[in-house]
């Protein structure tokens, strides 16, 4: 097993503000983030680690992922594995608790176990792995996990494990949609007690049975299905709204910038 190093920088003061960033920055861009009501994650009692991990399906995870560790999680210290290329580009993320890990060279796994051993050692701490490792479509299958997420055991066998399902569509609004699920956790005694491919398997299986439970309710399109953890700015803005609201201020009628009312029928301009 590596040699642990010291955890990666994090800067409270610096996680609170680009956490608040990441906030606003969700609410203008997309129309919404909701989390299954089914897939609110579990109470993890005792100051033991988390290991959250994730699928991976577009560039926004990351703003994703801070957003939730935030707001979900507020009493733990998140950190994660970046790419050590993005992370050059991106290299505010460090002061966020992300470091380093390179993907493309035999090393990356050694870094991988190093820094996480550094960071699960101590209580009330989370990491949070896109262990995919590579963009992916929330469609393919197998998932095709990293193996080191279940090397993770090993290092830190108080930690629990829990699944967590993203994906994005488009439903009634201009704005993207982005949705979460957590799955039922898993400790990592239980995982111990598997050989190592089995263990992958495991939890790739509760990630998969996870992802295709969220992908169902977000084809049925049902809001009510979900807790809005953010809204965003909804209706199209410009002239387009300008005339909408011109015209619902001449007929009496309040003004609604989304696609749909209030009774779920289409807004529609004459």
């Amino acid at each position: 097993m590596p040699r642990s190093i010291k955890p990666p920088e994090r800067s409270p003061r610096f996680w609170r503000f680009m956490a608040a960033y990441f906030d606003r920055f969700v609410r203008r861009h997309l129309n919404a983030l909701r989390l299954a009501r089914w897939g609110v994650p579990a109470e993890v009692t005792g100051a033991g680690p988390l290991v959250i991990y994730a699928n991976h399906p577009a560039w926004w995870d990351a703003a994703i992922l801070i957003v939730a560790a935030d707001r979900l999680f507020p009493g733990r210290e998140s950190f994660a594995p970046i790419d050590a290329a993005m992370l050059e580009k991106y290299g505010i993320f460090r002061k966020m608790g992300a470091f380093a890990v390179d993907l493309d060279s035999a090393r990356g796994g050694a870094q991988f176990l190093s820094a996480s051993r550094g960071i699960l050692g101590a209580p009330n701490r989370a990491i949070w792995i896109t262990a995919q490792g590579r963009f992916a479509d929330v469609r393919v299958r197998p998932l095709g996990l990293k193996p080191g997420v279940a090397r993770l055991a090993e290092i830190a066998p108080e930690a629990t494990f829990l699944p967590l399902a993203v994906e994005y569509a488009f439903w009634d609004e201009r704005g993207a949609e982005a949705f979460l699920a957590f799955g039922p956790p898993l400790s990592a005694a239980a995982l111990l007690a598997l050989p190592r491919p089995e263990r992958l398997a495991r939890l790739e299986a509760a990630l998969t049975a996870t992802l295709d439970r969220l992908s169902d309710d977000v084809m049925i399109r049902d809001p009510d299905r979900f807790e809005t953890l953010l809204a965003g700015r909804r209706g199209v803005g410009g002239v387009y709204d300008g005339w909408r609201r011109l015209a619902a201020a001449l007929a009496g009628r309040r003004f609604e910038p989304g696609h749909r009312n209030d009774d779920g029928a289409e807004t529609r301009t004459r």
